[in-house]
């Protein structure tokens, strides 16, 4: 418990799944983390399950709100005195269609939630970042930033942008002592997955085991899919001392899903 000690995270979408798991790795090392969600229940049994109420604020909003996305970084310089980290993790798709077929209006929403808060978040960071002459941001992409994938073209769309966001804004800011990288995880069995995979696997034509074992595990390198806590150790990484020469990246954390 020290490689992020005095540091202050906020992490969007971080009630469930990977973000939870990110919001842990950040407190084990020392950190103070204020975390947001659009369910203000799971924020709290997040919070009761912690226990460290010194060191996190749950902030009940959705990263499609500029009025929320202010509302948890806001809210953590008010509760913590700074800011130190973003981690943008919030993210989805509800636009698991062919082309052909997707709706302009869920295309509309895939960007909001996915490209546009990552913007807006690290936009409001870096009002306290740039002046502090100090910051991380770590974006949460995907292996589909990378590469695509059938009826998953906004997702993918957008992921894409978040890369490209990510190396013009590390640019940028690199001068003034603010990293700004992405991660880019394989998949993860999250709830998020195992409640709305059969939907996406059924459009792909396939059950949902055989569009995890054959689409996904079967094409890593080690045969395996991600954990949680990989994609924790890494923020960790990128955030502490050991990352600070890392800068403008797409990190893939997939299992060798994709070798670039």
């Amino acid at each position: 418990m020290s490689k992020l000690q005095g540091k202050v995270a906020v992490v969007t979408g971080g009630s469930r799944g990977i973000g939870a798991g990110i919001v842990r790795a950040l407190l084990d090392e020392g950190a103070s983390v204020a975390f947001n969600g659009r369910t203000p229940e799971k924020g709290e049994a997040l919070m009761a399950e912690l226990a460290l109420p010194d060191r996190t604020w749950f902030c009940a909003g959705s990263v499609t709100e500029t009025e929320d996305i202010h509302a948890v970084v806001d809210g953590a310089v008010e509760r913590f005195g700074k800011l130190d980290i973003l981690v943008n993790n919030a993210g989805g798709s509800d636009a698991l269609q062919p082309v052909a077929e997707l709706d302009e209006a869920a295309w509309e929403a895939d960007l909001r939630f996915n490209l546009t808060s990552t913007f807006l978040a690290a936009k409001r960071a870096l009002k306290y970042m740039l002046p502090a002459g100090y910051g991380t941001i770590v974006n949460i992409s995907s292996i589909e930033g990378k590469q695509g994938q059938s009826v998953m073209a906004a997702y993918c769309a957008c992921k894409h942008g978040i890369n490209g966001f990510t190396k013009a804004v590390a640019s940028e800011v690199g001068r003034s002592g603010v990293t700004v990288n992405a991660i880019c995880p394989g998949l993860i069995l999250t709830d998020a997955v195992t409640g709305g995979g059969p939907a996406l696997a059924e459009t792909m034509g396939m059950t949902f085991d055989e569009m995890v074992n054959d689409v996904f595990k079967a094409k890593t390198m080690t045969g395996e899919l991600n954990t949680v806590e990989q994609i924790g150790e890494m923020t960790v990484f990128l955030a502490s001392p050991a990352g600070r020469g890392i800068t403008g990246q797409q990190l893939s954390v997939d299992c060798g899903l994709a070798s670039y």
